[in-house]
Parts: C-alpha cells; sequence; structure tokens
C-alpha cells in the first residue's frame, strides 16, 4: 500500500492559529464517558495573545491556575462573544475559567493591564515530501510495546490523530479520543459495517507517554486493540509525521500548544479528509471510514514503477 498521499495531499492544509495545549503536571485520564455538568471554577490572569474572528475564542498566555494547570498559552472559548468586547491583543486580563466532564470555557474577563508583543509569526508550509518517504516503514511503538509502521495497515482504511495523555480540557484532547471511542462503537455496532479499518491515535507527549501509560490510556476509553492503536516514538520521527501529516506542536513550559487534526487515509493509501477542528465528529469518522475502506487498492502508474 503506498500512503504518500496521507503526507503529500495534507500539505494543501495551512496550520491552524488556534493553539491547544494541557497540563504540565499528570493526573488520573479524563472520564470518557459524557453526562456529568458539575462545574469547576479555576481564577486566572493572563495576556491575550489572539481575538479569534468568530468572536467564540481567545487565545490566551496565562499564569499558572492553582490546582488544575500550569502556566502557557492556549485558546478559551467564551459563551458571550461580548466578554471579548473592547479587546485587543496584549491586554493583560483576569478571568474564570469553568470546567465540567464535556467542556470548558472562561466568562468574567476584566482587562487590568496592556503589555507590547512582538508580531505575529505566519507559520512556513512544511517541506514537500517525495515518494515512497522512509517513515511509511519506520518502525513505531504501539501501546503493547510492538513496534508498528503505518505500512502494516495497507489494505485498511486509517483515521488518524496527535494527542497527548496528559491534556486536561475536556473539549481538546479528550475530544479527540471520544471521537474514536464513539466511532469504533458505532462501526462495530452497524449492520455491514466494514471490517477492514484503523484508528491511530499519535502521542507527541513522547517523554511521559510511555507504551505503558499509552495502554493505561486506551482502557479508559474501553478501546479495542485490533481496531485502534496508541503509538510513539522518538521525538524526532514523531515530529517530522506531524509536519507532513499538517499537525503542529510545540513545548511550552513543559506542556504542549498544538493544533487539531484527524486525517482519513483510504484502503489505497491516498488521504482522503481531513477534519482540522475538535467537537463530536465520530458521526463524519463513521461515514468517512465506510467510504475508504471500500476504496480499491490498485497501484497508481508511478507505483508499478518501483
Amino acid at each position: 500500500m503506498r500512503l504518500r498521499g496521507l503526507f503529500v495531499s495534507a500539505l494543501s492544509f495551512g496550520l491552524l492559529t488556534l493553539i491547544l495545549s494541557g497540563a504540565k503536571s499528570a493526573g488520573s485520564f479524563p472520564p470518557s464517558g459524557g453526562g456529568a455538568t458539575n462545574v469547576r471554577m479555576f481564577p486566572a490572569k493572563g495576556v491575550v495573545k489572539e481575538l479569534n474572528p468568530d468572536n467564540k475564542t481567545v487565545v490566551i498566555s496565562h499564569e499558572a491556575i492553582s490546582n488544575y494547570m500550569a502556566a502557557m498559552t492556549m485558546p478559551f472559548k467564551v459563551k458571550d462573544p461580548k466578554e471579548l468586547a473592547g479587546l485587543h491583543r496584549g491586554d493583560e486580563i483576569s478571568f474564570r475559567l469553568q470546567v465540567t466532564e464535556t467542556e470548558s470555557w472562561v466568562e468574567h474577563i476584566a482587562k487590568i493591564g496592556t503589555v507590547s508583543l512582538p508580531p505575529i509569526q505566519t507559520p512556513t508550509n512544511p517541506p514537500v515530501v517525495r515518494p515512497n518517504h522512509p517513515l511509511l516503514d519506520y518502525k513505531f511503538t504501539n501501546e503493547l510495546d510492538q513496534a508498528v509502521s503505518l505500512n502494516d495497515f495497507r489494505g485498511q482504511a486509517l483515521a488518524i490523530t496527535f494527542f497527548y495523555t496528559r491534556c486536561p480540557l475536556p473539549d481538546y484532547c479528550p475530544r479527540l479520543s471520544k471521537n474514536f471511542q464513539a466511532a469504533s462503537q458505532k462501526l462495530g455496532s452497524l449492520p455491514g459495517a466494514p471490517a477492514n479499518w484503523h484508528f491511530l491515535s499519535i502521542s507527541f507527549d513522547t517523554e511521559f507517554d510511555t507504551p505503558n501509560m499509552l495502554k493505561a490510556y486506551g482502557n479508559s476509553y474501553q478501546y479495542d486493540p485490533k481496531h485502534w492503536s496508541f503509538l510513539t516514538g522518538p521525538p524526532d520521527k514523531i515530529g517530522e509525521l506531524a509536519r507532513q501529516s499538517g499537525a503542529s506542536y510545540e513545548l511550552d513550559a513543559g506542556t504542549f500548544n498544538h493544533n487539531f487534526r484527524t486525517l482519513i487515509v483510504d484502503a489505497s493509501g491516498h488521504l482522503q479528509m481531513v477534519f482540522p477542528t475538535g467537537g463530536d465528529l465520530s458521526d463524519e469518522i463513521v461515514a468517512e471510514i465506510i467510504k475508504a475502506a471500500a476504496v480499491t487498492n490498485q497501484p497508481d502508474a508511478q507505483s508499478q514503477n518501483h
């Protein structure tokens, strides 16, 4: 199977300006089920780094939030766009972070000062990868401490996302894992559903997310290793795989800022769909996997020359 389309086609999608992150200290895994709505409130302070055009998200470089997360830069949703009225990049603010088991948002935003910030750097496109990229055959390590390459999944429809287990906000990395959990359950119970599919959750927290940690994390989402794997590997190889998939992340004060990226690769190894957002995508993933699994695995003319 030729998976180069995963890398080449993904280059056409620009990196999102939305920056996501998680906690510095490890804790218990987030509940995989929904329903609970108990709200926890955390007072915080920070600096506005970016105001998104939708007036529903603000990127804040915040101080350490007591009893919850370390200092970092990340986006926060607001339920009332009026909360962002009059704010500008560089404003120092105080705010309240509200967190439930399924979502998070900020409110009671108040300006308390202003600081000077450097201009926003526009990210550059990753380099074009030649065919037969060695990453396709590189042996990463899964949650069972087994060597696994992307080419091991030849003939299967793939859903691939990037995450890390320490992410604290329920609507970020845990949301991505819930998407795979729900989609795998739907595919498993759907009459006539294909069997040639597999989900790959790839961690960029390579130091902390060992195979044992990934296995425990997978168990918290009732995963089936026959259809869902969690991968880790050397930082340079994970970083290169993420870049060629259109995913960006960076280490920031011991935590990670990153974007969303869920990719669907069809059974012939070509990129079919990229979801550059979070939220509940389980139904969309199921629909794309059904289409991707039905693609005939026929080599193209260039493949026959190798």
